[in-house]
């Protein structure tokens, strides 16, 4: 991608900085209308507002840090941070302000590079000046520019080799585009300035030109940032352009913002259709929808849970609620806490479900409390079934990461529930007992135990059962390894590392043929097929969640959205059938969903995102907003309620659930998708919506 580069360790050049560009002499082209001008000093001394835990509750809850940030974004989680304090501070020496990173960790889970961006995708032939001062010489540190991106954009930095670099961070790559000898050290500051003039992009250090680069990424648009891996001092932050830029960049924001609101009337807007308070048995992203007195009524089923022993490790069910969608408690199950942001607060699945499991036309209660499996009266909470948990009885050493290499109880904690059919009945009434991330226990539905499975990989998140061979039984896809009906192994992926978070199967990619893809951490996501080939993969950081459908309105095809979470977290990626990139786009929040909505009901579905940002279309238009009434923003779920076939969404947090229908609602409709069944549902389930249940018909002809 480099046309041509020029490297210089010296310059002659004394013109103005705000003069430098391609026609110096050219006042027109003066650089001296600021886009940023920073120097922290409305900032009060002390944290840059931050994820205080570092868990996994970003996945798949929106939670905005609380704090002043003025105009930046942190983008970078990490587990290994909790409990080690901010990643960035605000600073005083003298009478200057000035923002610190504190990050040294560089490796865990994978390639990070804590980031603070600034700025709007439509930047472009900017002047970016910081001062910089790394109080460690062990790590690197500089500006980024162009960015599309915290995985997507040009960087300018000093490392720890004495080299002054500019290079292309891309996703999991850092390509270098230039590089020169560059001494520094740890007691001064520098001043660092990169000038983008179409595609040259000039890098000066004190005013010294260091690197000149002719390439087509200078030309392109994008945000800023400063980043490093090291404790570094940034100070006096700024970004100017030309007064033409400054009103080209206006006019493609401006252009932009009547696209989007073009686009939003195309779609019907949202309307409020019910409020529930949720009193005190309000919960996180730990609901279940079903038919619990086997009419057509919805009802909603809430779990409160309990962290036991470390974290999320061993989260119990504490307390469920059965609710119909007036707020109306129809039952209650052990004692609801005043405290639902401390009890409902976990970062896992929990294990019930709702579903008809005894086949009597009303739907029960699957559950596990208390080191027992329960199923529980839909309409009455009344238990019809129980059995104790499997007895733990593997050697501690074999079992995969439990806390301080003891698995904590001597019977299972169970950490999910699958409904499956491995006895190829008329209807899934076999129950999957799993725990994190090791063991499957298969029962049938008077909890007589079939099998039992020990992954010698990872059993990650959501195990899919799907029948592959046409037999009228269950397959398993456990992690990168697929069981039979009866639990024996039958092929694995080439996969060793990390585990599946997400899986989504069909045949999704016009051949006649059924492929899984996958979101499987720092594996990437990956498409696979029916016998466990790889047939391509994308490394995006921590691979989070994944759903296929068709998204785009200008072709028949299927299309693959991706987001990642731990490291740089919430880039939300679309592909094609084949896994080709089509675009990426950044939020600037957590807790993307990536769903498939049928909002239209005309065979294109948009992508739920969050609850703050709303519906996005093929093309990562923002298509629906939620309206601006307070609603709550920590969960959301698209789900059809109203029974025209097209989805409701429903937020909530602790405290209230709102449901939202669209503005036409009842509208007749002809299109009827087949999406994931609601009686599997899971934090970790990969999302699809499909014309009909042949795409689900995998049996290769």
């Amino acid at each position: 991608i480099i046309s041509k580069i020029c490297i210089s360790k010296t310059s002659s050049d004394s013109t103005p900085m705000a003069m430098r560009n391609g026609n110096q002499k050219d006042v027109t082209n003066l650089k001296n209308i600021y886009l940023s001008k920073e120097d922290f000093m409305d900032f009060d001394i002390g944290d840059f507002p931050y994820d205080n835990d570092h868990t996994a509750i970003g996945e798949y809850h929106c939670i905005i840090p609380d704090g002043y940030m003025g105009n930046w974004y942190d983008p970078v989680v990490n587990y290994s941070y909790c409990g080690t304090g901010p990643s960035w501070i605000i600073t005083r020496v003298g009478d200057k302000h000035y923002i610190e990173s504190m990050r040294i960790q560089k490796n865990v889970p994978h390639r990070i590079f804590p980031t603070l961006e600034t700025g709007d995708i439509h930047w472009h032939n900017i002047r970016l000046d910081v001062t910089m001062r790394r109080l460690s010489t062990k790590g690197m540190a500089g500006v980024m520019f162009n960015a599309v991106s915290s995985l997507n954009g040009l960087v300018f930095s000093l490392d720890n080799r004495n080299k002054a670099t500019l290079a292309h961070r891309y996703k999991e790559q850092v390509l270098t585009i230039a590089q020169v000898d560059f001494v520094s050290d740890c007691d001064r500051e520098y001043h660092l300035t990169v000038d983008c003039n179409g595609d040259r992009v000039d890098c000066y250090i004190d005013d010294e030109l260091i690197i000149r680069a002719v390439t087509p990424l200078g030309d392109r648009c994008g945000k800023v940032a400063i980043t490093a891996d090291c404790p570094t001092r940034f100070g006096d932050f700024s970004v100017c352009v030309s007064e033409k830029d400054f009103e080209d960049i206006a006019l493609h924001i401006k252009h932009d913002e009547e696209m989007q609101q073009k686009i939003q009337t195309n779609h019907p807007e949202m309307k409020l259709w019910k409020k529930i308070d949720l009193k005190n048995f309000g919960t996180s992203r730990q609901v279940r929808f079903g038919h619990l007195t086997g009419t057509d009524e919805w009802f909603m089923v809430l779990a409160q849970m309990q962290k036991k022993v470390h974290q999320d490790a061993y989260g119990t069910i504490s307390c469920l609620t059965a609710i119909n969608l007036d707020g109306n408690i129809l039952w209650q199950i052990g004692e609801p806490s005043e405290k639902s942001s401390v009890i409902g607060k976990i970062c896992a699945d929990m294990p019930f479900q709702v579903y008809d499991i005894n086949d009597d036309g009303k739907d029960e209660v699957i559950c596990s409390m208390d080191y027992k499996i329960l199923i529980l009266n839909g309409a009455t909470g009344e238990v019809l079934l129980s059995a104790d948990t499997p007895m733990c009885d593997d050697d501690d050493s074999t079992l995969i990461g439990p806390p301080y290499g003891i698995y904590a109880y001597d019977r299972l904690n169970p950490d999910g529930i699958r409904i499956c059919n491995f006895r190829g009945l008329d209807k899934p009434l076999d129950i999957l007992l799993k725990d994190r991330y090791d063991r499957l226990y298969a029962y049938d539905d008077r909890f007589n135990l079939m099998w039992k499975y020990k992954c010698p990989k990872s059993t990650g998140h959501c195990p899919l059962p799907v029948d592959i061979d046409g037999d009228g039984k269950d397959e398993l896809l456990v992690g990168y390894t697929m069981l039979n009906s009866r639990g024996e192994e039958l092929w694995t992926y080439d996969i060793a590392d990390d585990h599946t978070d997400e899986i989504v199967v069909g045949k999704f990619r016009g051949d006649g043929r059924g492929y899984f893809v996958c979101s499987s951490g720092s594996e990437g996501v990956f498409i696979g097929d029916l016998h466990g080939n790889i047939v391509c993969r994308d490394y995006i950081g921590h691979a989070q969640r994944v759903s296929v459908a068709r998204y785009q309105s200008s072709s028949d095809e299927f299309n693959i959205a991706a987001v990642n979470y731990w490291g740089h977290q919430g880039i939300i990626y679309l592909y094609d059938k084949d896994g080709n990139q089509i675009w990426e786009l950044e939020n600037e929040l957590n807790g993307n969903l990536i769903s498939p909505v049928n909002w239209d009901g005309n065979g294109v579905e948009l992508i739920l995102t969050n609850a703050e940002y709303g519906l996005v279309d093929g093309n990562g238009v923002r298509a629906v907003l939620f309206p601006d009434d307070g609603h709550p923003i920590m969960c959301c779920e698209a789900i059809d309620l109203c029974g025209d076939e097209r989805d409701e969404l429903v937020v909530w947090d602790y405290n209230t659930c709102m449901i939202y229908t669209q503005a036409d609602n009842p509208k007749e409709q002809n299109y009827h998708p087949v999406k994931f069944p609601n009686y599997n549902a899971s934090n970790y389930r990969g999302e699809y919506s499909y014309p009909d249940a042949s795409y689900l018909n995998l049996c290769e002809q």
